[in-house]
């Protein structure tokens, strides 16, 4: 089996695998379940960032990744002022559908991990590179599946995965804070931050109305002009 295809199968396994071994040691109740939790976030990177590592990136395939990620973190520490309210999750959205999914897992994971330079690194980072990550390789994924060729469904997945991430920050809260962990925790650390995670999904739609069409238009100008994305290296 080659390198790449072993790669794709370990991306999927950790997807599927990494939610219920979290919550498979939370209702468990584990012991150290807060630091057996970030273990298997750690390790669910890992094949995501070889599998991108594997391609053998050029820096022409680098830059723009580096650049995007930077301004999603920049564009979260400006709003940082206002819960929840950022544009970071639209940035990711926007660079995994110009340059493919595995740009845009490695854009929202750095985005975490550059933003929380100036936000504050702490246990929480794995956490959110990760569901940041899958943002970007979901949205990748589904826009080279088609799902997105009405705006509207682009729209939705972008409300969506704002709630979704909060939900899954929110599994980290409880896995590291309450004990004993039990459902009754979950349901009120969902309901608790309900807003906040409404408020994501929303600034996310409205950062995708304002700069998904005129960011876009640009991104692609560079992938055709550099050879960048998964559509102009297969032709």
């Amino acid at each position: 089996m080659k390198r790449a295809s072993l790669l794709r199968i370990f991306e999927a396994a950790a997807v599927i695998l990494l939610p219920i071994a979290l919550v498979g040691s939370a209702f468990l109740e584990a012991e150290a379940a807060a630091a057996l939790s970030l273990l298997c976030v750690g390790l669910a990177l890992t094949p995501f960032l070889l599998s991108f590592e594997n391609k053998k990136p050029r820096p022409r395939d680098l830059v723009p990744i580096a650049v995007m990620s930077v301004i999603a973190a920049l564009g979260r520490t400006l709003f940082s002022a206002i819960p929840s309210f950022q544009p970071a999750s639209a940035i990711i959205l926007i660079t995994a559908i110009a340059f493919g999914q595995d740009a845009g897992f490695l854009t929202g994971a750095l985005t975490a991990l550059s933003s929380n330079l100036l936000l504050g690194q702490g246990p929480w980072t794995p956490w959110q590179m990760y569901a940041w990550g899958m943002i970007g390789f979901f949205g990748g994924l589904l826009y080279r599946a088609g799902f997105f060729r009405k705006r509207f469904f682009l729209l939705l997945f972008g409300f969506i995965s704002g709630i979704l991430f909060g939900w899954f920050m929110d599994l980290w809260y409880v896995l590291g804070f309450i004990r004993p962990v039990k459902f009754a925790a979950f349901l009120a650390a969902f309901a608790s931050s309900a807003w906040m995670d409404v408020v994501h999904g929303i600034s996310t739609v409205l950062f995708l109305l304002l700069l998904e069409k005129p960011w876009g238009k640009k991104l692609y100008r560079i992938q055709e002009k550099y050879g960048i994305g998964p559509e102009v290296k297969e032709k």
